[in-house]
């Protein structure tokens, strides 16, 4: 798994109320000479649905210690993301790998557009009224890193708001 490079302190994950969800698990098999090992792969987000957020991917020999890896990890990676109220404060485009994604902002009871994989970091976010759309690559690792890529580069509302420029008309 690709780290996310970010420029914020750490958040402590006791004292958040975190809400955990499995996005994908997977089994994958390595042949050898003896036959096939099997191990899983978990890919697990968890939030407190009040602008924290964090992704893991556990990979263990059994299902529960894989899912429980994950949570550890994305425990650890804890980030807070800036939200307008019940939606994200601007539009954004992010890419990760063969994974492109679009979220653009929503009024207010519109709901949460999106695929499974981003349904689950937005929800886990806080954000209930975003559109999306993804494109290229629909593996789920991949939707949600780049989910999240998109997350952090958002600004706050007030820091997108433009000033209002002087009217440059003459006075007639």
């Amino acid at each position: 798994m690709t780290t996310i490079s970010r420029s914020r302190s750490t958040i402590d994950a006791n004292d958040l109320q975190l809400v955990e969800r499995v996005v994908q698990i997977r089994r994958v098999a390595k042949v050898t000479a003896g036959g096939r090992r099997l191990r899983f792969t978990a890919m697990v987000v968890v939030g407190d649905q009040q602008g924290h957020i964090g992704i893991g991917l556990g990979k263990a020999t059994a299902v529960p210690d894989a899912v429980r890896k994950g949570v550890a990890i994305a425990r650890r990676n804890l980030i807070r993301i800036p939200l307008d109220g019940s939606t994200i404060p601007h539009e954004m485009v992010a890419k990760h790998d063969a994974s492109t994604v679009l979220l653009k902002p929503a009024r207010p009871g519109t709901g949460i557009i999106a695929g499974n994989s981003m349904r689950a970091v937005l929800e886990l976010v806080g954000a209930t009224d975003v559109v999306t759309k993804s494109q290229g690559s629909s593996n789920p690792i991949n939707v949600v890193q780049a989910t999240l890529k998109a997350l952090i580069q958002l600004k706050k509302s007030t820091e997108n708001r433009r000033t209002p420029r002087a009217s440059t008309k003459g006075a007639s």
